[in-house]
C-alpha cells in the first residue's frame, strides 16, 4: 500500500511552482495545482510534470484528494482555499501573510484548531543561515543579556511595477505583509517568541502605478514596465497601502531581565546609502549582519571592542537543503519540518497559523495608528 503524502497546490506563479519544488523534496507526490488563468497553469503544470491542473479549487480537492495542500496566491485570495481545504480535513502550508485582515486570520486558525489539521506558515526568512547562527550565540550567551535589536532596510523598488496584488490592501498587498511578516519572524526566532507590545507608522509614498496586461509571475513583473510612461493611452490603478513603514515593538525574551526593544525601519521604495542589516545589542556584545534579510557575513563586536567576522557553524551548513535562491531554500527547510511533523517524526517548533493570525492582528493595530500624541499646544 502507498502510504505517500500528496500535495495540492494553490498558485501557479513563482510561489506556487516553488512549493511545488520543496514539496517534491521532502518526498511528497504533487498531485495538483490550480491556477487563475487555464492556459498559464496548464502551462506550468506541464513544465513541472504535474498530472492535474485546473482553475477550479473546490473541484481540484474532490479529484485529487491531497492530505496537503499549499497556499501560493497572494494574501487576499487566501481566505476561501483554505477554508475549504480545512474543511476536506488537509493540512495546510500558506505563505505569507495568511490573510488580509486580523478577523479572517483568526477565523483560519481557529477553524485549523477545532479541525485538528496541521499547519504551517512561512515567513520563512527565519531559516536564513546567518539567522541560525545569531540564534545560536544569543542564546550561547555572545552578547550578554539581549537589550535592542535594529532591522534596518530600503529596498528602492522601481515605482512603476505593474499595477498589481502589492499595490491593494484587499489583495494581501503592503509592506507590512510582505516584508515586516519575515522581519518579526526572523527576531522572535532570535530573541523569543513572546511579544509584548508594538506601535507604528505607516505611509503610502507611491500614489499610483501603470496597468499592464499578462503580468503572472510576481518575479518577472519587472519586464512589463512600459517604456513610455507619458503615453495618454496608459491606464494607472491607485495605490492604498503602505509603501514604507516604522515599527517599534518590545519582546520578552528568556535570557533577559528587561523587555528588549525592537525597531523596525523598511522604505520601500526609498534608495540605501549603507548596507541594509540587522544589529542585536546586548549587554555585553553585539552581532551585525549584513543584508534586509540576514543575508550576511555575520560580524560580532568581541571582548577587545572589534568587529570579528565568524563563518557559519559546519553544522548550520549541513543542514541547509542544497537548493539555489534563499526564498526557495527557506521554502524547503519549513517544508521539510512540516512534511516531517505529519509523519510524526519529531522537529523543532515551527510557525503555524497561530504566528499567521497574530501577524495579521499586529498588521491591522499598525495601520489603525492611533496612538500619536498631538503636541501642538506645547508650542
Amino acid at each position: 500500500m502507498d502510504n505517500k503524502l500528496k500535495v495540492l497546490i494553490s498558485g501557479s506563479g513563482f510561489a506556487g511552482q516553488g512549493h511545488a519544488d520543496a514539496f517534491r523534496a521532502a518526498g511528497v507526490e504533487v498531485v495538483g495545482i490550480v491556477g487563475r488563468t487555464e492556459s498559464v497553469v496548464k502551462e506550468v503544470a506541464t513544465k513541472k510534470t504535474i498530472p492535474y491542473f485546473g482553475t477550479d479549487w473546490e473541484q481540484a480537492l474532490k479529484d485529487c484528494q491531497p492530505d496537503i495542500v499549499s497556499i501560493a496566491t497572494p494574501g487576499g485570495a487566501h481566505y476561501e482555499p483554505i477554508k475549504q481545504a480545512i474543511a476536506f480535513g488537509c493540512h495546510v502550508f500558506s505563505d505569507k501573510p495568511l490573510t488580509d485582515s486580523a478577523d479572517s486570520a483568526v477565523a483560519l486558525y481557529e477553524l485549523a484548531i477545532k479541525k485538528n489539521v496541521k499547519t504551517a506558515y512561512a515567513s520563512s526568512f527565519r531559516y536564513m543561515p546567518c539567522i541560525q547562527h545569531a540564534k545560536q550565540l544569543v542564546a550561547n550567551g555572545a552578547i550578554g543579556e539581549p537589550t535592542e535589536v535594529e532591522c534596518i532596510s530600503h529596498f528602492n523598488l522601481e515605482r512603476d511595477i505593474p499595477f498589481g496584488w502589492s499595490h491593494r490592501k484587499e489583495d494581501g498587498g503592503g509592506r507590512l505583509n510582505n516584508n515586516f511578516t519575515h522581519m518579526i519572524s526572523i527576531v522572535t526566532s532570535v530573541i523569543g517568541e513572546k511579544i509584548l507590545s508594538i506601535i507604528g507608522d505607516v505611509r503610502d509614498d507611491l500614489g499610483k502605478a501603470p496597468i499592464v496586461e499578462g503580468v503572472h509571475n510576481f518575479k518577472t513583473r519587472r519586464d512589463f514596465i512600459p517604456t513610455n510612461l507619458n503615453d495618454p493611452n496608459l491606464k494607472w490603478g491607485e495605490s492604498n497601502v503602505e509603501w514604507s513603514y516604522t515599527v517599534l515593538a518590545k519582546l520578552e525574551s528568556p535570557i533577559a531581565s528587561k523587555p528588549v526593544s525592537v525597531l523596525f525601519k523598511h522604505g520601500g521604495l526609498n534608495p540605501k546609502y549603507h548596507e541594509n542589516h540587522i544589529v542585536f545589542y546586548g549587554t555585553k556584545g553585539a552581532i551585525f549582519i549584513e543584508g534586509h534579510y540576514g543575508m550576511g557575513p555575520l560580524y560580532v563586536w568581541d571582548k577587545n571592542k572589534n568587529w570579528q567576522g565568524l563563518p557559519l557553524p559546519q553544522g548550520i551548513m549541513d543542514n541547509l537543503p542544497k537548493v539555489e535562491g534563499d526564498t526557495e531554500r527557506n521554502w524547503h527547510y519549513l517544508v521539510r519540518e512540516f512534511v516531517k511533523d505529519i509523519k510524526g517524526e519529531k522537529v523543532a517548533p515551527y510557525q503555524t497559523f497561530k504566528e499567521g493570525s497574530l501577524y495579521q492582528q499586529l498588521i491591522d493595530l499598525i495601520r489603525k495608528n492611533d496612538k500619536w500624541t498631538d503636541v501642538r499646544h506645547l508650542q
